[in-house]
This record gives structure tokens, sequence and C-alpha cells, in this order.
């Protein structure tokens, strides 16, 4: 089968649940987006992409039981891939599989704003792609910098959206990116 957009869930897993620095202050309204999006791709018959990140042990290794969907997201994926990188295209099989499905446009989402999401997203450009950025469905958490200045969350996005959006990204909400697929299926 055939599709021109698909969209990429990364890293929503239970494993960022047992890192010390996870927080639950923006978990609920990330969830709500997520779930948003994740719904509202099915109805409109776009595939749902679910990437988890694994290592060979720890919260992130597979004997952890803690590489699934994080709670309570409810998603059935129409691929699931596993990584080991940042970026969800490097050695997981994700762009064979995007390729042999016609896919050219990418709706990114997920589990660190920053990290995995930004890398994807900038991986996928760079491979062609045209990318659609949903930050408010992706989630990160404060950080601090060398100089010992704590990064909210927010500014945190802010700055990825930043260096995204015209030069990567389209940087979309979740309404924007499910009507993009409506404009391509219409032309």
């Amino acid at each position: 089968m055939s599709y021109q957009t698909a969209l990429l869930v990364i890293d929503a897993q239970e494993s960022f649940r047992h890192r010390d620095y996870f927080r639950d202050d923006e978990f609920a309204p990330y969830i709500a987006r997520q779930q948003a999006l994740i719904d509202g791709a099915k109805a409109a018959g776009i595939p749902v992409v679910q990437i988890f990140h694994v290592e060979d042990s720890g919260v992130f290794g597979e004997a952890s039981g803690l590489v699934k969907a994080i709670a309570p997201l409810k998603i059935a994926p129409d691929a699931v891939f596993r990584k080991r990188r940042h970026s969800a295209l490097v050695g997981s099989g994700l762009d064979v599989w995007l390729t042999r499905h016609g896919v050219r446009r990418v709706i990114v989402s997920g589990i660190r704003t920053e990290q995995c999401c930004e890398t994807t997203t900038r991986h996928a450009s760079d491979l062609g792609y045209a990318v659609d950025f949903v930050s408010e469905a992706t989630l990160t958490f404060p950080m601090v910098d060398r100089s010992g200045r704590e990064w909210s969350a927010a500014e945190i996005r802010a700055r990825t959206e930043l260096v995204l959006a015209g030069r990567f990204a389209r940087i979309v909400s979740v309404e924007e990116a499910l009507a993009g697929e409506a404009r391509s299926a219409a032309a």
C-alpha cells in the first residue's frame, strides 16, 4: 500500500518514567496532544509508526520490560521500529519502510523534543522528506547547561522550534499537521 504521509511516534515509552529527570508537570498536556494526533492520523488513514529507543541494558533495555508505549497512550501502530541512535532513520529500517510505502512527508512527535525528535527531523529533511514537527505533541524535561543555568521544557521546545522552522520543518499544531494531509490528498 502507498501513502503520502506517515506519523512518527518517537520514543513515547515507559523507559522515561524511570529516569531521574522525568517530571509529570507537562506530561498530561503532552499525552492529550499525542493521543489526538494518533487518533486523528488513524481517522485520516495516515499510517502510525511507533519507534522505540533500545539499549543493551538499563531502563531502555528490552529485558527491563519498559520498552513499551507509555501509559496511558493508546496506540495501534501500522509499523514498529527499534533504534539505537538519536535519529529514527539510522539502522532501524524506517527509511526503507517509508520508501517502500511511497511516503514523502513525515509528521514528527514523541519524547524528547530536542533529542530524538529534533535529530530525526533534521535527518528526514536532509533525506528529502517534507517534515511537520508537532512540538505540542513532543515532551521534554528541564536541562542544566554547562554554566549551571536551568532551561525549562518550554524554553527547550522554543529553541527547537527556532532552529527547525523554515530550515528543516514546518512547525505545526496537531490540527495543522492533520489538515496538511487533507491538502496533500486534495492536490
